[in-house]
């Protein structure tokens, strides 16, 4: 029973290693996509996040990312500024200020989604049949992969 442990321990470290740098480089490839827009592809997540929970105050936008909020506030000074977010102070409780997407901050999002979707559709397209079967069979997994650590 101890063999099969670290047999599938082996094959496990295997396929992460041989995995991890295809994100990471689809990851950045896709980030590249981004930045034809004047925006990092942290600022495209952090609007993606404010777009899917209008009014998030800046704590809980910082807690979703994972980092403090002095260190999230320059990006939203940033996008703020560039107009594509709006601070908005509640009405309910004044010291309360949520984050939400302007009507420019809602287009520059579409455009990358669309433009990311675009560049992966393109490669997507240039690979054999079988290829894409491969890919379409490991998509579920991935995520129930991202979904564990969630």
């Amino acid at each position: 029973m101890l063999l099969m442990i670290t047999q599938a321990t082996d094959i496990e470290i295997a396929l992460a290693n041989e995995l991890r740098p295809v994100v990471l480089r689809l990851t950045r490839e896709l980030r590249r996509e981004t930045e034809q827009f004047g925006i990092t592809g942290r600022q495209a997540t952090l609007l993606w996040l404010i777009k899917g929970s209008p009014g998030l105050t800046l704590r809980a936008l910082a807690e979703a990312e994972g980092i403090s909020p002095p260190a999230l506030s320059g990006h939203v000074d940033r996008l703020e500024r560039s107009g594509l977010l709006v601070r908005v102070r509640s009405t309910d409780d004044r010291r309360r200020v949520g984050l939400e997407l302007t009507s420019e901050g809602e287009r520059v999002l579409r455009s990358v989604r669309e433009r990311r979707t675009a560049w992966l559709a393109e490669r997507l397209g240039a690979l054999d049949p079988s290829a894409l079967h491969a890919i379409t069979a490991a998509v579920e997994p991935l995520r129930q992969l991202l979904e564990s650590n969630a």
